[in-house]
């Protein structure tokens, strides 16, 4: 499989995009014109470059507005042409993309712009060269790769082949079966970009929200199967307009591109047998069972406060590591670690965080596979010397740079809880409430990041993405998309935050980067639970009295249930037949969130109507700006 990225679809002077494609392991790549005439260096000196860092020039592009003028324009579009055949011979390339015209002064018809690509293909063999030919979503004349292959048929030139660009294929809805009956050497490129359903002037669509297959909603991997289906082995290249990505990391935007083209193609393969792209090895998806258990990092007073509101939510501590500080907190399927280690990751996590989050486990189908997949898509292994009594639990890094670590039921991992713990007697008299397991784990993070760790899930995972919604917070809005597994064993929320003024962004600040945020326990009886958290001597989060008025009214409810809701500060959602009840603690240290919930009658959602009405609550508990941490 050989892959390539346009340099146009990252940010960066020439050298950072050039380092930033090698660094994520391309094999080519396509210069974009203008990254070449900013660039200071001659043609021979930018090749050099590209060959000394083992990569090769698939494409330069893009030649605009070629075929079908009337003279004298086509005569100076073939001086153009000759001159841009210099450039590409000092490159050290061979492959030169054209685009179809936008000019209002060319001409239409399929004969005449095969005439111009004949004698193109004749100029560019002399100098043992190649064009391509892609057609423009906006394209004057053609504007649809059945078109373009119709001009390149019956140009019937070696050199000139078809160039086929998923954007402009998908936005204009064309049948990719279409594809099929192209032959695959007459294919040049492959380029490949998703993009969010937007309606929208093509033209800016696709100048400026382009993401990587499977970032968006196309069905980008329809059109990948279709030109797999004829025989194609060529470059599959990411050409991306996408005004965020071009503010945003090189390497890490270049690392996420060449993970959604290994992702994509493995699924490809996978549903289309036979094809000739040879695709790296690796495991399916991996199935997640769900959360085993979420890790802190805390000091000794950390630990205390935790421990406290633990017990207050009917958590009992059940276990002391056999050889570390870390102690074990359970109920249900729910099993929440503190670690107060004075050395290692999780120290240095506090060090930088403050008591918070470090790690999480899930359990799956196979957790060797799943670390093998991780690597082959390109996340980073985590590695951490055993110590006396401890397993290796295979992992690796996730948001934030935290760890993500997996168990499964068919190694010895099975009883890490029986291996490296102790059972120990709990002295607090606190009992269990009704939690049963983790409904969710909401993840925060900077806004531009949210594409990023939306494909590291979904590519590494067997989940879906679900649609972005708008958290409204008094201070901003907050983007989040969640990510399930089909049985809804998984569910994690991605919230990106835009500004620190929001829960969400204070919580980023003040905990210096992203990282969980917010865990949801489940119960199956919200009023019982509640009950038995206030004989426990947990105080849930005071909600506005108007809500409780509005939320009656809007859907309805009986004044029981009102009343019930209103009595335990619960809140309220439904959506089809499905209801929804949330509970939470008071917001903890710089924004951290505990919810209790109960789902009925098969809700899908997350309750994001509450949430302006929470995160007023919640904002009345944040420490005070310009007051030191206690």
């Amino acid at each position: 499989m050989k892959t390539s990225i346009a340099t146009v679809s990252i940010s960066g002077e020439f050298s950072e995009k050039l380092a930033a494609i090698a660094a994520a392991g391309y094999d080519g790549l396509e210069i974009f014109e203008n990254d070449f005439l900013a660039f200071d260096g001659s043609p021979r000196d930018v090749g050099r470059m590209v060959r000394d860092a083992g990569l090769e020039i698939s494409l330069f592009q893009p030649f605009r507005d070629f075929e079908g003028l009337p003279e004298p324009q086509r005569g100076r579009a073939f001086d153009r042409a000759e001159r841009k055949f210099d450039v590409m011979q000092e490159l050290g390339t061979d492959l030169m993309l054209v685009c179809s015209s936008v000019s209002p002064v060319s001409l239409g018809g399929i004969d005449r712009a095969a005439a111009d690509f004949r004698e193109l293909g004749e100029r560019a063999a002399r100098r043992g060269l190649r064009v391509g030919y892609e057609a423009l979503a906006w394209g004057r004349h053609v504007s649809d790769h059945r078109d373009a292959w119709e001009v390149v048929r019956r140009a019937d030139h070696p050199k000139v082949g078809l160039i086929l660009d998923s954007f402009h294929t998908l936005a204009r809805r064309i049948d990719v079966d279409s594809i099929r009956a192209i032959p695959g050497d007459r294919i040049f490129i492959v380029q490949l970009a998703d993009a969010p359903l937007i309606d929208m002037d093509l033209l800016y669509w696709s100048r400026h929200f382009r993401n990587m297959p499977g970032e968006g909603d196309l069905p980008v991997k329809d059109f990948a199967r279709a030109v797999a289906a004829t025989g194609y082995d060529g470059y599959f290249s990411l050409e991306i307009f996408n005004d965020q990505f071009r503010a945003g990391s090189p390497r890490s935007i270049a690392v996420d591109g060449r993970r959604s083209l290994v992702h994509l193609m493995d699924q490809v393969r996978r549903e289309e047998p036979g094809i000739a792209v040879a695709v790296p090895d690796m495991p399916d998806r991996i199935a997640v069972e769900g959360v085993e258990f979420v890790e802190f990092a805390a000091d000794q007073d950390g630990a205390e406060t935790l421990a406290a509101l633990f017990h207050a939510m009917g958590f009992r501590k059940v276990g002391r590591h056999v050889s570390k500080d870390v102690t074990l907190f359970r109920q249900g399927d729910i099993n929440l670690v503190v670690n107060t280690e004075g050395e290692g990751f999780a120290h240095s996590s506090y060090l930088v965080h403050g008591t918070s989050v470090y790690a999480i486990g899930l359990r799956v189908e196979d957790a060797a596979a799943t670390v093998q997949r991780a690597r082959a898509l390109g996340a980073e292994p985590f590695e951490q010397a055993a110590g006396p009594g401890e397993l290796t639990i295979p992992a690796i890094r996730g948001v934030g740079g935290g760890v993500v670590y997996f168990v499964d039921g068919k190694s010895e991992l099975a009883k890490v809880w029986d291996v490296e713990f102790t059972p120990t007697a709990d002295p607090q008299s606190s009992h269990e409430v009704g939690l049963s397991r983790i409904d969710h784990v909401g993840q925060t993070m900077n806004y531009e990041e949210m594409l990023t760790w939306l494909l590291f899930y979904t590519a590494i995972f067997r989940t879906r993405k679900t649609p972005m919604v708008d958290v409204i917070d008094p201070g901003g809005v907050v983007r989040s998309q969640a990510i399930e597994s089909e049985d809804g064993k998984l569910r994690l929320t991605l919230n990106g935050a835009e500004n620190r003024r929001t829960l969400a962004g204070h919580f980023i600040a003040e905990s210096f980067g992203s990282s969980v945020q917010h865990l949801a326990f489940a119960t199956g009886d919200i009023f019982a639970t509640a009950e038995a958290l206030s004989a426990n001597g947990f105080e849930a989060l005071p909600i506005s009295p108007n809500y409780y008025d509005d939320v009656e009214a809007r859907f309805g409810l009986e004044p029981d249930l009102a009343d019930r809701l209103r009595a335990g500060n619960i809140l309220y959602d439904r959506d089809g037949d499905g209801e929804y009840f949330q509970l939470y603690a008071p917001t903890w240290g710089e924004g951290f969130i505990f919810e209790i919930v109960e789902r009925r009658g098969g809700y899908k959602g997350y309750g994001a109507p509450n949430a302006p009405f929470r995160i007023a609550a919640q904002r009345r508990y944040l420490r005070p700006k310009g007051m030191p941490r206690g």
